[in-house]
C-alpha cells in the first residue's frame, strides 16, 4: 500500500512513518496543504493519511478541493478535534473516514487497509492482462497464453489482487486480507497459497511471484 502521510507534527509523522514502513509499506511525508498538493498530483497513492490542523489550513479544505476535480484517493483525517460535528465536517467535505487522536498505530493500518480495500474492484470490471498472464473476472479464471490455470479460490483471488499492480511490493497483510479478508494468525497460510500458485506457473517462464525479504511479494510478468 502506498500512502501518503500529511501531518506538520514531526514525532507524529516520524512515528507513522516508521510504523507503516515496518509493516511493509511504502510512504511519503507532507508537512503542509501546499506540499500535499504537489505530491498529490505527482503520486499515485493508495490512501492519504492527512491531519486537519495544518500551517497553512484545514486539511478538509485540500479534501473538498481535490474531490471536485476528481484527484483525490481514499482520505483517512486525523484530528484532535472530536466533537460530532468536527467529524459530520469531515466526512462532508469527502473524507472516507475519521479518527481522532491520539490513536493506536495498528488502527491506523487497519482503516486504512479497509480504504484501500474499498477501493480496489473485486468481482467486476474488465479482464486484467499483463505479458502472458491474463485474470477474467467474469469466470474467474487465470490464464496463460490464454490456457486456463487449474487454481483453487484463494490461489485465483490471490492473483488476482496482484494481477491488478504488476511489480508492485505486497506486504504478507495486504495479500491475507485480499484472500481471506482479515489477517491470519500464521503466516503458514499464505505461504500454502504461494506455493499453490508457484507450482501452477512453475512450468511457464510467463510469470513468477518474488519474495522481497523483509518486504512482501511481488508479480513479475515476462
Amino acid at each position: 500500500m502506498h500512502v501518503l502521510i500529511v501531518e506538520d507534527d514531526r514525532l507524529i509523522a516520524e512515528n507513522l512513518y516508521d510504523f507503516l514502513e515496518a509493516r511493509g509499506h511504502q510512504c511519503d511525508f507532507a508537512s503542509s496543504l501546499a506540499e500535499a498538493r504537489r505530491i498529490i498530483g505527482l503520486g499515485n497513492f493508495d490512501v492519504v493519511l492527512l491531519d486537519r490542523g495544518l500551517p497553512d489550513g484545514d486539511g478538509a479544505d485540500l479534501v473538498r478541493s481535490l474531490r471536485a476535480v476528481g484527484k483525490m484517493p481514499p482520505v483517512l483525517l486525523l484530528t484532535a478535534r472530536d466533537t460530532l460535528e468536527d467529524k459530520l465536517a469531515g466526512f462532508d467535505a469527502g473524507a472516507d473516514d475519521y479518527l481522532v487522536k491520539p490513536f493506536a498505530l495498528k488502527e491506523v493500518e487497519a482503516r486504512l487497509l479497509a480504504l484501500q480495500r474499498r477501493r480496489v474492484p473485486r468481482d467486476d470490471g474488465e479482464p486484467l492482462q499483463q505479458g502472458r498472464l491474463s485474470f477474467d473476472p467474469a469466470s474467474r479464471e487465470v490464464c496463460i497464453d490464454r490456457i486456463a490455470l487449474r487454481l483453487p479460490p484463494k490461489a485465483v483471488r490471490l492473483l488476482a489482487e496482484m494481477l491488478r499492480q504488476p511489480n508492485r511490493v505486497f506486504s504478507r497483510r495486504e495479500l491475507e486480507i485480499a484472500v481471506w479478508g482479515h489477517e491470519q494468525e500464521s503466516s503458514d497460510n499464505l505461504r500454502s497459497v504461494l506455493h499453490t500458485v508457484r507450482k501452477a506457473v512453475s512450468a511457464s517462464d510467463a510469470v513468477e511471484i518474488v519474495n522481497m525479504h523483509g518486504l512482501g511479494y511481488k508479480l513479475v510478468c515476462h
